[in-house]
């Protein structure tokens, strides 16, 4: 918990770790302050969020016109680098888990976010990656490294570890962004925190975020049969709703609520008999809905959202 930077710190901190700064015209008032009545602050910590776009600086800094800008305090663009677009409450994280915040004030694990109901716009800076995040997309190197280095920037001024950073996919159910793993991106920071300010420390390249399969077959056997609302593994089921959701084969109003229920199991077996025309859907059969390594990794693959581990 902090009061926020101003902006003429924020600047000063993203330069010292080594950032080159690109500065949009009126950034430096560009808010939702007092359209809102609200004010910026406490901040508890950094949101990092992918546009699904291409091209978008400027839709980050108007917005859209059922949400109006700025929609970020920083864009990150895959070749333009990083732009200042607004500074205070600006429209990024919505409502958010007040578990999830109470472990990042904390700095502890984050737990499973399971509900939605703290503004999370007046708490949290937060960072647009230019991205698709279909999967397919790739984050350059030095995009991607900025990224760590402006996380790193303002964990390092307000004294926050690495356990002050996290994706917008960890405090909202049903989002998917970014698309690389924050425990690997937030073990970057924190090796990026451990040298001195604009240090040039190696980090790696981002990586899909996993799909824990033993975890996967646990919730498609438990959640059917659970009362409603049961999760039992939010967010390996997300990612495979969000790649069902992709091909087709599962309605987005039955996706990200983290519960791997009968419509998901229904979705399951559509992607299986695709794969195996012919397969029985009866229980242990081939295309009984629940998750096998070899479907499970191709539909990975397929869209690009996941990898698969034991």
């Amino acid at each position: 918990m902090a009061t926020p930077l101003t902006a003429t710190e924020m600047l000063a901190a993203l330069k010292a770790e080594g950032l080159t700064v690109h500065e949009h015209d009126g950034w430096r008032t560009h808010n939702r302050d007092r359209a809102t009545g609200k004010r910026f602050g406490p901040v508890h910590g950094v949101l990092i969020h992918h546009t699904a776009g291409h091209g978008d600086k400027e839709l980050c800094y108007r917005g859209r016109s059922d949400l109006p800008g700025p929609l970020c305090h920083g864009w990150l663009g895959k070749t333009a680098g990083l732009w200042m677009i607004g500074h205070g409450r600006a429209n990024h994280a919505g409502l958010v888990d007040p578990d999830v915040i109470a472990a990042v004030i904390a700095e502890r694990a984050l737990p499973h976010d399971d509900h939605a109901t703290m503004d999370g716009n007046d708490l949290l800076y937060g960072l647009e990656i230019e991205n698709l995040g279909n999967g397919h997309d790739p984050y350059p190197d030095d995009q991607y490294h900025q990224a760590v280095l402006w996380a790193a920037a303002i964990c390092r001024k307000h004294g926050w570890t690495e356990k002050s950073v996290a994706g917008h996919k960890e405090v909202q159910p049903g989002k998917i962004d970014p698309s690389f793993d924050m425990d690997d991106f937030r073990a970057d920071v924190r090796k990026q925190l451990a040298s001195k300010p604009g240090g040039t420390t190696k980090t790696s390249k981002p990586s899909t975020p996993r799909v824990d399969l033993s975890r996967l077959i646990t919730a498609a056997r438990t959640d059917p049969g659970a009362r409603q609302g049961h999760v039992t593994y939010l967010a390996g089921t997300n990612l495979v709703e969000a790649a069902l959701v992709k091909i087709g084969y599962l309605g987005t109003t039955y996706a990200g609520d983290g519960s791997f229920g009968s419509v998901t199991v229904r979705a399951y077996r559509k992607w299986q008999l695709h794969l195996y025309p012919g397969a029985s859907t009866r229980p242990g059969g081939a295309a009984d809905g629940i998750p096998g390594r070899d479907s499970l990794t191709k539909l990975g693959a397929k869209t690009g959202l996941f990898t698969v581990v034991a």
